[in-house]
């Protein structure tokens, strides 16, 4: 059975990570799994890369280009993160 429920430690500084870059203040305060990071949060593309490069200082980990393109949600995310961290 795959582990549904990702780490809320991790969740947590994600979000708080993605602060900075992140336009729509209202949605990150509701953020959730499933939050789009790019529609939802209001982080254009650009940004998404600075996020993925500060995921990687913060948490000590090499993110590459096509695990980096499958982040689409907070989840995603999550799930990434902890994944490497393992």
């Amino acid at each position: 059975m795959e582990r549904v429920v990702e780490s809320t430690e991790t969740f947590t500084k994600v979000v708080d990570i993605m602060a900075p870059f992140t336009k729509n203040k209202e949605a990150l305060a509701q953020a959730s799994a499933g939050t789009k990071i790019l529609e939802d949060l209001n982080v254009n593309s650009a940004r998404l890369v600075d996020i993925i490069l500060a995921f990687e200082d913060n948490f000590d980990i090499q993110v590459d280009d096509d695990a980096a393109d499958q982040v689409i949600t907070i989840g995603d995310a999550v799930k990434l993160i902890d994944g490497l961290k393992n």
